[in-house]
């Protein structure tokens, strides 16, 4: 009984299921904003020379107001111009950021609708429970990568920012070009740098992410048993197994067709296909049978393989009807097969 308590077993695909129905998915926030900041350093990147251009714009709109007295008229127009400007500016980098969330979200676990997180729930603001969230091991182990990630980013950046100054007494002398040109060298270096920083970051909290929440989700030996029990009496558990037990059957019945020596045919509707080994069996075997879209695969096979093939509706209904899949014909079918295989086997010069 203490084993069965125990969580040892990984989650099986439904419990996994359900826990994605309700919301409860691998989170990494950390990936998610990796992703998100960098598809918004590319964004910048690549808006350069359009956000350059709007900034030169408002420049010269407030130009033209040097000088003239500053009425509520004039300053709306300002106001207006200068919200305008910043929409313009913002909203397509904004857009395209949320998009990216969006994005880093189903990169790690895929789409998820739920209302489930939105129900009102009381254990949710029960205050005892609240505070051994408070004081859990998991906030613990949170609190511990949020100040490792702080002092990581700070140190590396520092350190980085040190090495520029000291080249500070060197770039004065550069020309005003070269300094800006020195500039954006060392801010694009020091972007790749955290960039790579974040990335390593976030992909071990994938890591622990995924971890913790796949132990969370372990089950007992006994919830193994229980979920199995309940899934073998789910009517569609049941209907699936019966169809891929009928996929399966169908693809084995499809690869026993070049083994034929006969399929016989209505000869649209129904196609039965018969093999005769008179060394091990002493009648005729029903090896595939099937109608109309099967029957039509049963005679294509049939043609690929040069299996002959015999127009007989009457027999082809009542072996269809009579005769299971893998099952010798009956005695009273002996007579009308046997003229059947007769015809086959003398156009081939094959005796029976």
């Amino acid at each position: 009984m203490a084993d069965d308590a125990e969580k040892t077993e990984e989650p099986s695909s439904k419990k996994l299921e359900d826990a994605k129905k309700e919301g409860n998915v691998p989170r990494s926030q950390d990936t998610s904003a990796f992703i998100t900041l960098v598809v918004a350093v590319v964004v910048v990147y690549f808006a350069t020379a359009f956000l350059t251009s709007r900034i030169e714009h408002l420049y010269r709109f407030y130009s033209e107001f040097i000088g003239v007295e500053l009425t509520p008229k004039i300053a709306y127009l300002i106001g207006l111009n200068t919200l305008k400007e910043l929409v313009l500016m913002i909203i397509p980098l904004a857009t395209v950021v949320a998009i990216a969330g969006i994005l880093a979200s189903l990169v790690q676990f895929g789409f998820v609708y739920t209302t489930k997180p939105l129900t009102p729930d009381l254990k949710k603001i029960d205050p005892i429970k609240g505070l051994k969230n408070l004081v859990s091991l998991k906030k613990l182990i949170e609190s511990i990568k949020i100040t490792a990630k702080v002092v990581i980013i700070f140190a590396i950046a520092f350190y980085f920012l040190i090495l520029f100054i000291h080249e500070l007494p060197t770039v004065i002398n550069f020309s005003l070009e070269n300094q800006i040109s020195w500039l954006v060298q060392k801010i694009i270096l020091l972007v790749a740098i955290m960039l790579m920083i974040l990335f390593v970051l976030a992909m071990i909290d994938l890591m622990i992410v995924r971890f913790q929440y796949f132990k969370d989700l372990r089950m007992s030996k006994q919830e193994v048993k229980d979920e199995y029990k309940q899934m073998e009496g789910d009517p569609q558990i049941k209907a699936r197994i019966k169809k891929l037990q009928m996929e399966m059957a169908q693809k084995r019945m499809m690869s026993e067709i070049p083994t034929a020596d006969v399929v016989i045919t209505n000869p649209t509707h129904y196609a039965v296909a018969l093999r005769y080994d008179n060394e091990k069996e002493n009648a005729p075997r029903v090896i595939a049978k099937g109608i109309d879209n099967i029957a039509l695969k049963i005679k294509e096979i049939a043609n690929e393989n040069l299996i002959q093939i015999v127009e007989n509706p009457p027999l082809a209904k009542e072996l269809y009807a009579k005769c299971d899949l893998d099952d010798i014909i009956p005695e009273n079918f002996y007579k009308a097969v046997a003229e059947v295989l007769a015809f086959v086997y003398k156009s081939k010069n094959k005796s029976i």
